[in-house]
């Protein structure tokens, strides 16, 4: 099954990015390419294609497999950026951190107002960046179409949060 596949490949990193935090490096799994195309059929059999319309990717590790998906799935690709990466005219969203607060951006015509968006990062934890993203996505007219996570920090409630925009999380591997 892909989910132990992950987990027997996935690097826990203590302390980083700061003491405390167990990171889910997904950098191994990019020398399985095996595992990389399971990850891409992983999500292809739990999502509804004909409801997709655009897929966004999360700078900088949604964009690995975002492409890639979106491409599959026949569907542009839109990358949600931190702010000032974005070399044309953004709408933007911040979002709070746990010390501080950040700012992720969009082009302001990623997408046609009406377009459902499939967000896709490596990693849901907290849900607050995804969020945002959703926020930003909603302010361009889009709706959530689904969320598809490599990794779901359960733990962390991330999902519940994100039930307000869409039913549809898909997650590869849950911790």
């Amino acid at each position: 099954m892909i989910d132990q596949q992950l987990k027997d490949v996935i690097r826990d990193v203590s302390d980083f990015p700061k003491p405390g935090i167990v990171f889910k490096d997904i950098t191994p799994i990019l020398k399985n390419t095996q595992l990389c195309d399971a990850i891409l059929e992983g999500f292809l059999d739990r999502l509804q294609p004909d409801a997709i319309d655009v897929v966004a990717g999360i700078e900088s590790r949604g964009f690995l497999f975002g492409l890639s998906l979106a491409q599959r799935l026949g569907k542009p690709f839109v990358p949600i950026r931190k702010q000032g990466k974005l070399p044309y005219r953004t709408v933007a969203q911040s979002y709070a951190l746990e010390y501080g607060e950040a700012i992720v951006e969009i082009h302001e015509d990623a997408f046609e107002p009406g377009a459902r968006v499939l967000v896709h990062d490596d990693l849901l934890a907290t849900g607050g960046t995804v969020i945002a993203t959703s926020k930003l996505i909603e302010k361009l007219g889009g709706t959530i179409a689904g969320y598809a996570f490599i990794i779901s920090l359960d733990f962390l409630a991330g999902k519940e949060k994100l039930a307000d925009y869409s039913q549809q999380v898909v997650s590869l591997v849950d911790y």
